[in-house]
């Protein structure tokens, strides 16, 4: 099946359904919200500490990392629901494993914020 419209054209609908998802994501998830709100904090504290050209980039890079994540848990949560609605101990597994690997992504974040931040702070 071909698509249809040129490459640029087809780009451009896709970078608009990705910002659409990103916004659906911040409106509608708890989660996300909070991880927003972080992210506008350190970067705040990025400019009043005055860190590095590397320290922003890890610094984006873990922002970018956690609320990535954190989407594709969300993702994964939808569909698993959508396709068995009931409790279901496969589906809580699939779930469990999702919200695990925020919890490593946001685990390394926290320790990539102490890194930058502690020499600063004290």
């Amino acid at each position: 099946m071909e698509k249809k419209g040129n490459f640029i054209t087809n780009r451009l609908k896709g970078i608009n359904c990705a910002f659409k998802g990103a916004i659906l994501l911040i409106k509608t998830e708890a989660s996300i919200k909070i991880q927003f709100i972080i992210a506008i904090m350190v970067t705040i504290a990025g400019f009043y500490y005055n860190i590095s050209l590397i320290e922003w980039m890890i610094q984006i890079l873990a922002i970018g990392l956690v609320m990535s994540i954190e989407g594709l848990n969300t993702a994964i949560e939808e569909i698993a629901d959508f396709v068995h609605p009931e409790h279901n101990s496969k589906i809580g597994f699939i779930k469990d494993v999702a919200a695990g690997a925020v919890f490593i992504a946001s685990i390394a974040a926290i320790i990539i914020g102490i890194i930058i931040y502690f020499p600063k702070v004290f």
